[in-house]
């Protein structure tokens, strides 16, 4: 399978472009789309769930126009988007039947389908409760399992993770870690960790243009060998700002514990530390990332 995005723009007004000039070819996994609120990773999400047209370029699947023949793509997707709204006097197993009769499953398919996606989820235990009564990670997990339905072979998830607590966060990220098996998966996230935890490639946009395009592992290793740590008083840790990309502070009773980035030893106690991705992330795109 392989979604290729050509010279992709979108515009808004006359001079306001939510994306320009994106082009990619995205094969199975799980691809990561990171980029800070406002970088224009919402326009292409949903260009390439056929919701939005773009102002110039396009995007095939395997080949076809989804533009031009926006079925071909519509009838092998699953999404989930930023806001995703339940049927909140439903149970989970009901709401689960009502999407998969929306997509022409057969009672028989449906059936197997639902118990795997309750599953997969981590759902088993509240299958029969009403959704009101889901917390907010319940509920991105019940999105998740609408999306897989179909068994789609193009999954789009749009910031998943938001506003969910650490333990949700990782409960979701393991779900979809667990569907990226023969199907391309897109991850669009802002969050930093979430990519590094699932993606095996990543792009990253930020004004609505395309920055990178890599393996993890490659965009990593832009910064290996230029990331420090030290213990600094306030007074050195302004200095560092206006010469190095800080990463990260951290208070101490004997100072302030600085990671940053940079071509030399920032000071003289500083040490070489392994670089990560928040690190690549924030030498690309040069401001705070969050987590």
């Amino acid at each position: 399978m392989k979604l290729s995005i050509e010279n992709l723009g979108k515009q808004y007004g006359e001079d306001t472009w939510g994306i320009q000039d994106i082009s990619l070819e995205l094969e199975d996994g799980i691809h990561g789309l990171l980029g800070p609120n406002g970088a224009g990773k919402s326009t292409l999400m949903g260009i390439l769930s056929t919701v939005v047209k773009p102002t110039m370029g396009t995007v095939y699947w395997n080949g076809t126009d989804i533009v031009e023949s926006p079925a071909v793509v519509r009838s092998v997707l699953g999404y989930l988007p930023q806001e995703f709204g339940v049927y909140p006097d439903l149970t989970l197993e009901e709401f689960l039947e009502y999407v998969a009769a929306l997509r022409g499953l057969d009672s028989e398919t449906a059936s197997a389908r639902i118990d795997e996606m309750i599953s997969l989820t981590n759902l088993v235990d509240v299958r029969n409760r009403k959704l009101k009564t889901f917390s907010g990670g319940m509920r991105q997990r019940v999105g998740i399992a609408q999306a897989l339905l179909n068994d789609p072979d193009l999954l789009i998830v749009d910031e998943p993770t938001v506003g969910l607590d650490p333990e949700e966060r990782v409960r979701l990220r393991s779900a979809l870690a667990n569907t990226a098996t023969d199907r391309i998966v897109l991850l669009s996230t802002h969050i930093v960790p979430d990519v590094e935890a699932t993606a095996n490639e990543l792009a990253i946009l930020d004004n609505g243009r395309l920055v990178t395009h890599s393996t993890v592992d490659q965009f990593v290793d832009r910064v290996s060998g230029r990331v420090y740590e030290s213990l600094v008083s306030q007074s050195e840790l302004s200095t560092l700002r206006e010469d190095y990309q800080v990463c990260s502070t951290v208070q101490h009773s004997d100072g302030i514990k600085v990671r940053l980035i940079g071509e030399t030893h920032p000071t003289e106690t500083a040490e070489e530390v392994p670089a990560t991705l928040e690190d690549a992330y924030l030498d690309a795109i040069g401001r705070p990332a969050e987590v």
